[in-house]
C-alpha cells in the first residue's frame, strides 16, 4: 500500500536519492524469463543419421501413397483383359480371328514351311451342334457359351483342318483347372473326345467328315477364356482308323498315316498360329461396336 504523507519509508526499501540537477536514473526492466542452459554443439554424425531417416522416412512415406494411387489407379482404369477376351467373339473381324492365309514358317515335318489357306469360314453358333456331345459334357463346367470354327487347306491343297475357339464364361481359376484335368487325366489324347469337322461344299474340304479326322489338337488357355482346337484329315476324304494326337504324331520316329502324312504337323500348326491371334487381340483389347 502507498504510504501517507510524511511516513517513513517502509523497512528494507531505501528512498531514491535525489541529487540538485540531477535526472532520475532510467528503470532497468525486471528480468522475467530464465536463461536457457547452453546446448552442446550436435555431433556430424548424429545430424547425418538424422538426415538419413527422415529422408528414408519421407521416401517410404511418399512411396506408400504413390503405391496406392498407382493401385487404385489400376483396379479403376486397366481394363480386364481376360474378361474383356470373353467377348471378341462378335468384337473382333473374322479375316482378323482366322486370317485368310496362315503361315507356317518351320511348321512341317523336319521344320519344313508350310502354308494354309481358309477355304470355309461357320457364323458363330452354339456349342451344341459345333462339339461332339461327350467333349461338350467335358468342358461344360465352364460355361460353353459360344464356338467360332473355320476349316483351312494346306499349299497342296492334299489335307484340310478345321480350327476352332470355343467361349467359355469362365474365370481364371476355372480355366486353369480345366487345363489340369485335360493335361493331368490325358483328356487331350482322348479319340472319344476328337473335336468335329467343318465340311465345306463345293472346297476340298467337302467330305471332310468325323470319319475322316487323322490328327487333332486341343488347348485349354489360361489367359483367356478360351479353348483353342483343331482337327486335320485328308483332302480326298478318305478314311482313317487311327486318329492321332498332334504331339504324338509329330514325335520323331511314327509310322502311323497322320505321322506320315504330316497331319500332326498340319494340326497342330494351324492351331497354334490362330491361338497367336487370338492371344495378341485378347492381350491389345477390343474395339467396342466393331462387328464381325
Amino acid at each position: 500500500m502507498t504510504p501517507r504523507p510524511g511516513a517513513a519509508p517502509p523497512p528494507g526499501h531505501a528512498a531514491p536519492r535525489s541529487y540538485p540537477g540531477a535526472t532520475e536514473p532510467p528503470e532497468t526492466p525486471a528480468e522475467t524469463t530464465t536463461r536457457l542452459r547452453p546446448v552442446p554443439a550436435r555431433h556430424p554424425g548424429r545430424t547425418a543419421a538424422a538426415a538419413a531417416c527422415l529422408v528414408l522416412g519421407l521416401g517410404l512415406t511418399g512411396g506408400a501413397a504413390a503405391g496406392a494411387w498407382l493401385v487404385g489407379e489400376s483396379a479403376a482404369g486397366t481394363p480386364d483383359r481376360f474378361t474383356e477376351a470373353r467377348g471378341l467373339w462378335h468384337s473382333v473381324p473374322v479375316d482378323t480371328l482366322f486370317p485368310r492365309t496362315l503361315d507356317g514358317e518351320g511348321a512341317g515335318p523336319g521344320r519344313a514351311d508350310r502354308s494354309w489357306t481358309r477355304v470355309a469360314v461357320a457364323p458363330d453358333g452354339p456349342c451344341a451342334g459345333a462339339l461332339d456331345p461327350l467333349l461338350l459334357k467335358t468342358v461344360r463346367p465352364v460355361g460353353c457359351e459360344r464356338v467360332l470354327r473355320a476349316t483351312y487347306t494346306d499349299a497342296t491343297a492334299t489335307s484340310v483342318t478345321t480350327v476352332g475357339m470355343v467361349f467359355t464364361g469362365a474365370d481364371r481359376p476355372a480355366m486353369a483347372e480345366l487345363r489340369a484335368r485335360f493335361t493331368g487325366e490325358g483328356l487331350d489324347e482322348r479319340t472319344d473326345l476328337l473335336p468335329r469337322t467343318l465340311a465345306a461344299p463345293g472346297t476340298v474340304a467337302a467330305g471332310f467328315g468325323d470319319a475322316q479326322r487323322a490328327s487333332w489338337r486341343v488347348s485349354v488357355l489360361t489367359d483367356a477364356p478360351v479353348i483353342v482346337y483343331a482337327v486335320s484329315g485328308f483332302a480326298d476324304g478318305r478314311t482313317v482308323e487311327d486318329p492321332q494326337p498332334a504331339a504324338e504324331a509329330m514325335a520323331e520316329g511314327q509310322t502311323s498315316t497322320p505321322a506320315q502324312a504330316g497331319l500332326g504337323h498340319d494340326a497342330d500348326g494351324v492351331a497354334d498360329r490362330v491361338e497367336r491371334v487370338l492371344r495378341k487381340a485378347a492381350a491389345t483389347g477390343t474395339a467396342a461396336g466393331e462387328d464381325r
